[in-house]
Formats: structure tokens, C-alpha cells, sequence
């Protein structure tokens, strides 16, 4: 079963909301739109026309940062949207939803799942991702959470505060875990066969094969946004395939 055994849902049409995202995501692709300030995309209109050539491509779900943007992919698109808001705080390596007022404002939004960096990194204020998270629950108990994490005992430690789904977001990018080949197969598959939580698949996928491996391994969602999304970043791959040496 994909729901977290952790997460009561207290009321019998948010049960039902909640299995509607679960159901419309599973086994399915997620794309990334976002484009942030120094980028040639960067607008909340292209980005929900982004998301719109996604859905017309198959897109099961959209993943977005900002409030911005966030509303005008739901208007443009009938797909579960995994929200975040990267903001950066003196004093902290975290970004990515890193306190509660970014929760406040993605809740707000009406984000259907709220991604948040669940890395052992102190958040701002020195705060850990337990007292983080607890208080987020709390707060917005009816709401889903997704953690964006970069090892095993992040993700299973996120998994046993309640988390609603473990991603595999920030491999690679967290000191201990800098230059592990991406995309992390192998902590997709530790997370599959050890937790008792849906795994969204997430960080470095480039290619149809990839995406294929990570669902053969038997995640609930994979998600790709550079390599659809990110015009820039897809022309400087090919211009690099043919530079001189």
C-alpha cells in the first residue's frame, strides 16, 4: 500500500482527496518547471505554459517553485503540483522550503504536495529537520509533504517523523554526499526495499532509459525537469558533446 501508515487522515473527504493525488501520480513521470531570476525563462506564464506542454506530453504531475508560479500552472493544468519556494538564508546550506513561513505561503498556494529539504543540514536558526518537521505537522496535519533528501538515514528518518513521500532530490548536492553518480540508483533501490514510504525519484535523470531503470526498481514517481525544461542547460549539453578538445 503507497499511504504512509504514520499519517492519520482525520477527515473522510480529505482521505479521499489524498488518495485521488496518490492515484494520479503513481507510476508516473513528474516535470520540473522552474526557472529561476538569471534565467532566459523565468515567468510564471511560461512556466504554466511549460506545464502545459508536459500535460499534452503525458505528465502525470507538475513540480513548481514559487507561489507564482504555482498558481498559474493550476490554472492552466488538472495535475497534482509538488510546491516549493527556494529562498536563501544567511548561515544555512538549506533552500529548498527551508522555514515555516515558505510552508505558510505553499499551503496558501494550494500545493498538493509540499516538497521541503529533509537533509541533516541545520536550517536556518540552527534548526534540525525533526523540530522543523514536527511543527510543520502540526500545524498542517492534513497536508502532504514530499523531502527532498540525499542519503538513507536522511530519507529514513523522514519516513519515521511522517513524511508522506521520500525523494531521492538532493544526492550529490550535500557535502557527504558530493560526487555520487547520478542518477542515485542505488539509494532508489535502498528506499524501495527498506521503507515503508512512497519514493519519488528525483535528481539527474536525462534519458528515456534512466527514467525506465528507476521504475523498474520499483519507485511510486519519478521526477525530470533539466532535461525537458531547461532549454539553456539542454543546448549547453549538445554544444559540449561537439567542442573541439
Amino acid at each position: 500500500m503507497w499511504y504512509n501508515t504514520k499519517t492519520v487522515y482525520k477527515h473522510t473527504g480529505v482521505y479521499s482527496l489524498k488518495k485521488d493525488i496518490f492515484e494520479k501520480l503513481k507510476g508516473g513521470l513528474i516535470v520540473s518547471c522552474q526557472a529561476l531570476e538569471d534565467e532566459p525563462l523565468q515567468s510564471s506564464y511560461i512556466m504554466s505554459r511549460m506545464a502545459y506542454a508536459a500535460f499534452e506530453g503525458g505528465a502525470k504531475g507538475i513540480r513548481a517553485n514559487s507561489v507564482q508560479d504555482i498558481a498559474e500552472i493550476k490554472k492552466t493544468v488538472d495535475l497534482p503540483v509538488i510546491g516549493i519556494i527556494k529562498k536563501v538564508y544567511p548561515g544555512s546550506d538549506v533552500y529548498i522550503t527551508p522555514t515555516m513561513s515558505e510552508v505558510d505561503a505553499l499551503c496558501s498556494s494550494g500545493a498538493d504536495i509540499i516538497a521541503v529539504d529533509a537533509t541533516a543540514r541545520p536550517r536556518p536558526g540552527g534548526v534540525s529537520f525533526e523540530e522543523f518537521f514536527r511543527k510543520v505537522r502540526e500545524k498542517y496535519p492534513d497536508q502532504l509533504f514530499m523531502a527532498d533528501t540525499s542519503c538513507f538515514e536522511e530519507g529514513k528518518e523522514a519516513a519515521r517523523l511522517g513524511i508522506d513521500f521520500v525523494g531521492t532530490t538532493m544526492s550529490g548536492y550535500t557535502p557527504y554526499t558530493k560526487g555520487r553518480s547520478l542518477p542515485d540508483f542505488e539509494l532508489m533501490e535502498r528506499y524501495v526495499t527498506e521503507l515503508d514510504c512512497p519514493v519519488i525519484a528525483e535528481g539527474g535523470i536525462w534519458t528515456p532509459e534512466q527514467l525506465r531503470t528507476a521504475m523498474n526498481i520499483g519507485v511510486f514517481a519519478a521526477v525530470v525537469g533539466t532535461a525537458i525544461t531547461r532549454p539553456r542547460d539542454i543546448t549547453k549539453r549538445f554544444v559540449k558533446a561537439i567542442e573541439v578538445e
